[in-house]
């Protein structure tokens, strides 16, 4: 019993009900189908002009993961504890989360207005129909659907913002790189690859923008609670 609550203490308590939710939430995905009840597609965040689109999904998505295997929750996850148990800390656990929250909503309104830039054309042009490359043909209101954005990645990185802002000369050590990297290093150059892919389009179903939206939103609430604090 001793050794299970020193093992519990080193998650704070935000943290580990986030990371807790969100492997429940992970299961539900994968188990709830089975009776005709898919959490992706009520939950994940969909194209705002999409008929299956819900204001509550701007939040709710962030709770979701891919269901193709295990390694996209769990390197969340992973990342939350390393980096999240360290800013719940320093922030307290209201405001903690508070930032988790908010990283999340602006890495959504990114993604949205990602979106918006190729797919505001045809939902707004009032054609029934899509011609897609493959020569099918499908309607409109299926084709603007099938985008849906899952993961808590906005506010993980976030998160990598916070860890870098507050405590940058922290080095960190990835396993492919043999040679430790201080922390504001790693999140400028972490922050330049996601601006570099989602610049390029690779099409590799990662939401670039929404990650780098995730840093944007933790960089304006640190800022605004700096300015009040000065002003204090």
């Amino acid at each position: 019993m001793q050794q299970r609550r020193s093992i519990l203490s080193a998650f704070p308590p935000v943290t580990l009900n986030l990371i807790i939710i969100n492997v429940l939430v992970w299961l539900a995905q994968n188990v709830l189908p089975s009776i005709g009840i898919d959490l992706t597609n009520l939950l994940g965040l969909h194209y705002f002009q999409a008929e299956h689109f819900g204001v509550w999904q701007l939040l709710s998505y962030a709770f979701l993961h891919s269901t193709n295997g295990f390694s996209h929750v769990f390197f969340n996850m992973f990342a939350l504890f390393m980096f999240g148990s360290t800013i719940e800390r320093l922030f307290g656990g209201k405001r903690f989360l508070l930032y988790y929250l908010i990283c999340a909503v602006v890495a959504a309104v990114s993604q949205q207005i990602v979106w918006a830039l190729s797919l505001y054309p045809i939902a707004s042009s009032g054609i029934p129909y899509i011609s897609m490359p493959s020569g099918a043909i499908e309607p409109t209101v299926a084709f603007l659907n099938r985008f849906i954005t899952v993961g808590a990645s906005g506010s993980i990185f976030g998160i990598l913002l916070a860890f870098g802002w507050f405590y940058p000369n922290v080095p960190i050590f990835l396993l492919f790189i043999p040679i430790p990297i201080k922390a504001k290093y790693f999140v400028c150059i972490y922050g330049l690859i996601e601006l570099f892919l989602g610049i390029s389009s690779t099409g590799d179903g990662v939401a670039h923008f929404a990650h780098l939206g995730g840093m944007l939103g933790g960089l304006i609430l640190i800022l605004i609670w700096r300015r009040r604090k000065a002003r204090q």
